[in-house]
């Protein structure tokens, strides 16, 4: 894709989303990359009361919907694709994703703390050798066998639905009690897809590959026997695997930014939970994002200082 844009967000929650509203407004032409409107730690958010304006509390899901639109409003280009890769270092920044790669003058880096450090058994000695955080990303490899997905969020079971289209047979293991999906969900009916809930997840099997899946329920254990197991539970580590040793982290793993969101390479910025290891608040990761493309444009335009913008 040969168009180059002014700001290539990676993220769609509160800090992509209103570094979109500011970058937009500013007449840069700007897209935002989003893996799943309803993936992030806002969208699963049960009640938001202390963000500011609000007439009645929101749930988080309500109060993502409202800043996407309005950043629609304002002319950002959004597309709900998985980031794969990144090239940060040339002059034109590159952003890779599962469909092809998007081009851009700046960049800004917003895609949360929702990942995680492996917990299950077996799952860090055997990621990559049939464990994955990413089925657009590996389900090709599982063509013809059978996967487990663990997860009860929209995104696990979207990924569950996606599966199916290259495996054989796919488990849908929680420890809920049921899924977080409406009932109409085309899930409930997919021929390939079996649902497992209220089972604890013990251990991931397997010596050099995932061979199986232990789970248990009111104390009878059972294995599934599967090729590959993908895990979409809830995590709390800043999302940077796409980026691989780019940018500068802390010992934790979060981007290192100044008081401007920059980060470690010039036009590559950073803003919301991914960049923020102390405080974890819609209102300061929207801030956050707003510092982000007001510091894009001025590096875009070459400004000695950030454009004050305190007009309706």
């Amino acid at each position: 894709m040969s168009e180059i844009y002014d700001v290539v967000i990676v993220g769609g929650g509160p800090a992509g989303l209103t570094a979109g509203v500011y970058a937009a407004r500013a007449n840069l032409k700007t897209l935002i990359l989003d893996k799943s409107k309803t993936a992030g730690a806002l969208a699963y958010a049960s009640l938001i009361e202390n963000y500011p304006g609000m007439e009645r509390p929101l749930t988080g899901k309500e109060l993502l919907e409202r800043i996407r639109a309005q950043a629609l409003s304002f002319g950002v280009e959004y597309r709900e694709e998985q980031v794969v890769g990144v090239d940060l270092v040339s002059e034109t920044k590159e952003v890779i994703t599962m469909s092809g790669s998007y081009k851009g003058k700046t960049v800004i880096i917003a895609t949360g703390s929702m990942g995680r450090k492996p917990t299950i058994k077996g799952e860090g000695e055997l990621l990559g050798r049939g464990v994955s955080y990413c089925a657009v990303c590996d389900a090709p490899f599982f063509r013809g066998k059978t996967v487990a997905v663990i997860g009860d969020s929209e995104e696990a079971v979207k990924e569950a639905v996606y599966l199916t289209e290259f495996t054989e047979l796919c488990y849908l293991v929680t420890s809920s009690s049921k899924l977080k999906v409406e009932e109409s969900h085309p899930v409930f009916t997919n021929s390939k897809i079996k649902i497992l809930t209220g089972y604890t997840i013990k251990e991931i099997v397997g010596t050099d590959f995932v061979t199986g899946l232990k789970i248990s329920k009111e104390g009878v254990e059972q294995t599934l026997e599967v090729n590959g197991v993908f895990v979409f539970i809830q995590g709390s580590q800043p999302i940077t695997d796409f980026l691989g040793e780019t940018l500068k982290v802390d010992e934790r793993g979060f981007i290192v930014v100044d008081n401007f969101m920059q980060t470690s390479i010039p036009g590559v910025f950073a803003a919301g939970d991914v960049a923020s290891p102390h405080v974890r608040q819609v209102v300061i990761a929207c801030a956050q994002g707003a510092v982000a493309a007001l510091s894009a444009e001025k590096y875009i335009r070459g400004r000695s200082r950030i454009k004050a913008d305190w007009h309706g």
